[in-house]
This record gives C-alpha cells, structure tokens and sequence, in this order.
C-alpha cells in the first residue's frame, strides 16, 4: 500500500480520529486512519472504569476551558449529545443515566469501539495500526505521512495525558512544524498533592465526603477524597482544570454550617462540636477537622462568636496544594493547540489549507463526566463534514 493516494489522513485511531474518518469515509471521502497503536480506541476502552462515559446529558459551551471561551459551541451546536446518542441507540447499546446527567454503557466500553469501527468499515476507512507517523512530508499540495499521501491531514493524537496508553505530545510537535501557535498544556482533571502542613488530613486516606469544591472562580458539588498525597475525587479533579500554581483549593465540608451549629446548640447544649460533626461528616474527617478547629467548650456554652468562627471554617478550608499528580494520573490535557489559529466551524488551520486539528490535541478541556468524549464526537464530525465537502466529489457508490 506504500505511495497510496488518499483524500484525508487521519493521525490517531481515538475518539476523535474515530468519528473524523467515520464521518468523512461515509461522505465519500477515500481515508487512511494511522496510529502507533496496536487497538484503536484505547482510552475509550478504559474510560468510565470500562462502561466508557460517553456523553453527558447537559452539555453546553460553558462547560470547556480554552482561551476562547466561545470555540466549541459551533461544533457542539452542529453534533449534539443527542446525536451521538441516537448513534448509540442505533446499534442497540444499551446505557445508563448517572449522577449529573453522565451517560455510561450498561454494558462494556468495546461495544462503543465497535460501534465506531463499523461506522468507519462503512465508509471503508483504511485503518493501519502499529504504525509510526515518522516525518511528516508537505508539497505539491500534499501531506506525505508513513509511505502514503493526501491532500488533507486530521491531527487527532489527543495530549500527553495517561502516557502508560501511549499518549504523547506529537501533535504539538505537528502544529509547530506548520507553524501553528500551541497554548501550554498542562494536567486536567487530575489529583492534587498537599504538602506536610496537611499531614492530619493526608493521613486519612481512603476518606470521601460531598463538598463544594472551589478555585479559580469555579466551584463544584460533589465528593472529595482524601489520598496519602493529597485531595482527589469528582469534585477536586474538576476544581483541578481551573487550579493555578500559588492559589488555594477552597472546600466548603457543611452547607448551612451555622444554621446546624446553633441549632446543636439549642437541642444538644452538653454535645461538642466532634458530636456533631460526626453527624454529617465521616468520623474520621469529623475527627481531623473538630481538632484543627480547636472549639474546646459545649455546644451550649459557645457564643455566637465561636459558632461563626467554627461555620467559617468549615465553609472555607484551605489548602494550598504543592501540585498536581502531573499528566500520568490527568484524565485529560488542558491547552494544547491554540483555538486561534483553526476555524471553529471546520477545524481546519487558518494558515495551512487541508491541515485539521480536533480533540483532546486542541485548546479545548471539558469537564469530568462525559464532556470530553463529547468534544471528540462533535470536533471529528465537524472536521469529517469539512474534508468530505472540501473538493465537489460525488458519493463511492
């Protein structure tokens, strides 16, 4: 097959790659679909502890990081999470509705690898695998890449994120090689790590309890779990994308922190404030916080002055982490090529006509839960609308 001529070729057998060369191949387009891999799909399969959350129910534009806010909605506006889901639908996979709107297989993670397999078998996408992308080639108006050649090439190698799968940084390098800006990635969705100044809360590893976790402006509800590094769990690993380098990881661990205190107070007046901790938090959290806080007296003998001072901590811990546990624990990669120099529409490059970036490798970070994945599906089929519809060809029959 060496010195094949193609009309698109798409670097990265993912989530993204998947559904360009799917959607490309059905429109008529001749696709040769690369990766070093030896499985196509491979972070798919590992995703949603293998059911693969694949979708979210509440998908919006304000729910992905990138320096320009208003990048995404064309493509999520154009292939919807319902699309995807009736995609889903189509080939029988039966799914199941989570917390917050988060859609997982009922059964395996495969059945969405197959399901996008046969969507790209049916627009008879070549797909190699176990294949090195090596130099990648550019003149005549082509794009030359491991032997074959095309007039359009899909960036679609995703970020550095999970590395043990073979993630890389590649596609950086393929956007600087044509001179397109990168914005510097960092770990997203990822643990962070406390310092010895949090060694009480370190040592109770294996704690989980709901919070609304806060930085960087943004805040959410769910549950943290304390590590022997640090904080992790839903509602950290979402704080993290937001989380900058010297600023603090705000946790508030009661709501309503004041009103349950004077109300202990009332009803309890001989409790201490353990005892009622223990009441909606677990008891070694309880435990670590009822100590750090230092309120020796009863319930009934503390003034409304200890109460708010009590409340206030409780609604405002803070924890100045020392980092996060970096891109090998990250669940995906904030930044990476910049939204600036690509076309929200097609995701085509402003500056290289027929070079297109989608996915996890574009500036654009979704939030845990499904937001990702669907960031692919709408990135690759707008990019696979675009190559397909880029020369007048008429459909293979």
């Amino acid at each position: 097959m060496t010195g094949m001529k193609y009309d698109v070729i798409v670097l990265g057998a993912g989530a993204a790659g998947l559904m360009a060369a799917a959607t490309a191949g059905q429109a008529g387009a001749r696709v040769l679909l690369l990766d070093h891999a030896d499985k196509a799909g491979k972070k798919i399969l590992i995703s949603g502890g293998g059911r693969c959350n694949f979708t979210n129910m509440g998908v919006e534009a304000d729910c992905f990081l990138s320096e320009n806010p208003h990048f995404s909605k064309s493509a999520l506006a154009r292939y919807t999470q319902w699309d995807f889901l009736a995609l889903v639908d189509r080939y029988g996979i039966d799914w199941h509705e989570k917390t917050l709107g988060q859609l997982f297989c009922d059964g395996s993670a495969r059945q969405v690898v197959a399901m996008l397999l046969e969507e790209c078998g049916s627009g008879r996408v070549e797909i190699r695998l176990s294949t090195e992308i090596g130099e990648i080639g550019h003149g005549d108006g082509l794009f030359r890449v491991a032997g074959a050649s095309a007039e359009q090439l899909v960036i679609a190698t995703g970020g550095p994120s999970i590395p043990k799968m073979g993630a890389s940084g590649v596609a950086y390098q393929i956007a600087r090689r044509f001179g397109l800006t990168v914005v510097p990635p960092r770990p997203a969705l990822v643990p962070m790590t406390l310092g010895p100044d949090a060694q009480a809360f370190r040592e109770i590893s294996g704690v989980s309890s709901r919070v609304t976790a806060e930085a960087g402006g943004a805040a959410f509800s769910e549950a943290a779990l304390f590590t022997h590094r640090g904080l992790s769990g839903p509602a950290i690993l979402q704080v993290s994308s937001y989380w900058t380098p010297g600023s603090p990881i705000v946790l508030r661990v009661i709501e309503n922190a004041e009103e349950i205190l004077r109300d202990a107070r009332r009803r309890s007046p001989r409790s201490r404030l353990r005892s009622v901790l223990n009441d909606h938090l677990p008891n070694r959290l309880a435990e670590v916080l009822s100590a750090r806080i230092g309120l020796e007296t009863e319930m009934g003998n503390s003034s409304d002055k200890d109460l708010e001072r009590v409340a206030a901590d409780l609604q405002h811990l803070t924890f100045y982490p020392t980092g996060t546990e970096g891109f090998a624990k990250a669940e995906v990669t904030a930044g990476g090529i910049s939204t600036e120099a690509l076309s929200s529409r097609t995701m085509e490059a402003k500056t290289v006509p027929g070079l297109y970036a989608i996915g996890e490798a574009v500036d654009v970070t979704g939030w845990l839960g499904g937001y990702n994945f669907q960031w692919a599906w709408s990135s690759g089929w707008a990019a696979g609308k675009a190559v397909s519809e880029r020369h007048d060809r008429p459909l293979r029959p």
